[in-house]
This record gives structure tokens, sequence and C-alpha cells, in this order.
């Protein structure tokens, strides 16, 4: 009977040797980290990294751009979005947690392609392979007093540039008239360059835009499904170009943005551009940025997007209108996608 009742204690005793034997974490600091960059010489932006230390089981990246990675081999082919130099960290460590780290800094020369581009050379409606329409009265919204139409009295390309004309004249029930084309479902794409030569209209209540909306705002809605807004303007603050974003918290008259001031917007063409990444979107004005907007994978910026190009009269941001105002045009040179 005795012998019966020391087998749980010969059973627990067993139990707590076997847990002796566990293997413990291992609480050396990794040594000897080494990070190794080749820059492909293809200008595609890929950079093949090697990582190598004692100790190490893991190795944790930042690329230097905001951009993060876990690569438990150290070896890693990471492709940048935009030339630059970029100071890369990588943290090498062991199973216990200890680690070491090292920095180096890589410069990388990223050549972009024309993956889309319109330059209205053909006399006519827009080429209807690349654009459509939106069309009707009060600017979904925004209160304008335009009505936008399908007809070359308000968007046609003519001598090397696309019109929008904007018209004072009764039509269906409002007394203006423009157009409003977009690229949905013809055109849209994920991060890269776009360069837009304009010449904006003048006038009280004139309010043109170059801008893009995400492909899924039919199943998102707005602003879920992010709204980018390359250049907007408007006739009662001369001069001052609008670079914006759209997004959940943040849009209407909360939106993210920020602007310039750029002499005779009206009576010259100027350049206006988006360079867009997983990172960053910056606005520029002739190439020069007046506003970066950190992106990052949360946001709705990092899916495809359509393009719009249009004029707007007065509403909730065009303002009063000046009631002398009988027509003005929103002129595009070309529009350019590079990546």
């Amino acid at each position: 009977m005795r012998s019966i009742a020391l087998l749980p204690v010969l059973f627990m005793t067993l139990l707590l040797s076997c847990g002796k034997d566990k293997p413990k974490p291992n609480n050396t600091a990794p040594s000897n980290l080494t990070v190794n960059a080749v820059v492909a010489t293809d200008n595609s932006g890929n950079v093949a990294f090697t990582a190598s230390a004692t100790n190490a089981v893991t190795y944790e990246y930042d690329y230097g751009n905001g951009v993060f990675a876990t690569v438990p081999s150290g070896v890693v082919t990471y492709k940048y979005p935009a030339s630059g130099t970029y100071t890369v960290n990588v943290i090498a460590k062991s199973s216990g947690g200890q680690t070491i780290s090292k920095s180096i800094s890589v410069t990388v020369t990223v050549t972009m392609s024309l993956i889309f581009s319109d330059e209205f050379d053909t006399p006519g409606a827009p080429d209807p392979a690349r654009w459509g329409y939106d069309l009707g009265a009060g600017g979904w919204g925004n209160n304008e007093v335009q009505y936008y139409t399908n007809r070359l009295d308000n968007a046609v390309v003519s001598n090397g540039t696309l019109k929008i004309i904007l018209k004072k004249e009764n039509f269906s029930g409002s007394a203006y008239t423009s157009a409003r084309i977009l690229s949905r479902n013809k055109f849209s794409f994920k991060y890269g360059k776009v360069e837009c030569r304009a010449k904006l209209p003048a006038g009280g209540g004139t309010w043109p835009a170059i801008w893009m909306l995400g492909d899924n705002i039919g199943t998102a809605g707005w602003p879920a499904c992010g709204e980018i807004d390359i250049m907007e303007h408007v006739g009662n603050q001369l001069n001052k170009i609008f670079g914006t974003v759209h997004h959940p918290g943040h849009s209407g008259g909360n939106a993210d943005g920020g602007t310039t001031m750029i002499s005779n917007v009206t009576t010259e063409f100027h350049r206006y551009g988006v360079e867009w990444t997983p990172t960053t979107i910056r606005f520029s004005v002739d190439d020069v940025v007046f506003y970066t907007f950190a992106n990052n994978s949360s946001l709705p910026f990092n899916q495809n997007f359509f393009f719009i190009l249009n004029v707007a009269m007065g509403g909730n941001f065009g303002g009063a209108v000046d009631p002398a105002f009988t027509e003005g045009q929103l002129e595009i040179d070309y529009l350019r996608v590079y990546q």
C-alpha cells in the first residue's frame, strides 16, 4: 500500500526533472554584424541586401524611406520606388531578444517609363478610349451652379490642347455649362509620377481641378475611396494653387493639403504634378514641391486611382460668382503618367 501511495510523488518528480531539461533562450547578444548592399545597374530601384551576425536568428530592416521588414534569413531584395540616397538600418536579434544594429547608406537611381499620356493632338471630342463624362447639375453635393454636358461646346480638342469650357448659358435649369471628363474604367494606376501642363480659367466663382479618385468608389464610397487633388484653383483666390488629399477623418474642409502662390496661372501654362509612392504623396508646380503627405498602408492611397478633369462654378469651394463672367476655360497641353 505504501508503494502505491508513492507513485504520484515519483511521477511529479519525473515531470519536474524533465522540465529542467528544456533549452533556455540564448541570451548572448549578436555580434559581428555585417550589412552589404548591391544596387541593380539597370536603374530599376532594386537593391539586394545581405545581413549576417553571430547568434542572430532574425533581422529587422529599416529601408530609410518609412518602409520596414523582418527578414529571418537576413537576405532580401527591396525595390525603391524613387531615386535618392537612403540610410538603411538593420537590427540583428538573438533568440533571447538581444540586439545589435548597423546602418549603411545606399544611393539609388530609378528611371521611370511613360505608361499613359494624352497629348491632345487629335481635334474633336476627347479620345473616347481614354475619357468618359459625368453628366448633370449640382456638383454631387458641392452646391455648384453649372450643368456638366458631353457637348463639344464644353469639351473639345483643338490646336494641340484640350479645352474644358465653362459658359454662362441657360441649360436644363442651370445658368452655366461645363464638362467633367474622367478615365474611370478606361485607365487607372497605382503609384507613379503625374505631370499635367495647363492654363487655368479666370473669373470669380471658377473652380478648375485636375484630380483623382480611388477605383473602389462604387463600393467604398467617398471619402473611403480616397481623393488626390493634384491641382485646384478658385478665381476668388487668384494664383493660389491647392494640393490636397481626402480620406476618412480628413475630408472636405478638414482635408490634408498645402498651397502655393504662382504668378500668371490664368495667362501662362504651368506644370502641375504629383509623385505618389507607398510612403509619400508630393505635390509640385513646375517641379517645385510645395506639400508632402505621409502615406501608409492604413490609408486608401495604395490602390488604383483614375483621373478627373473639370471646371466647376461657384459652390462650397468656388464661392461667389462674378455676375460679369461669360466664359472661361481650363486648357491642357498634356497629361502624362510615369512609373
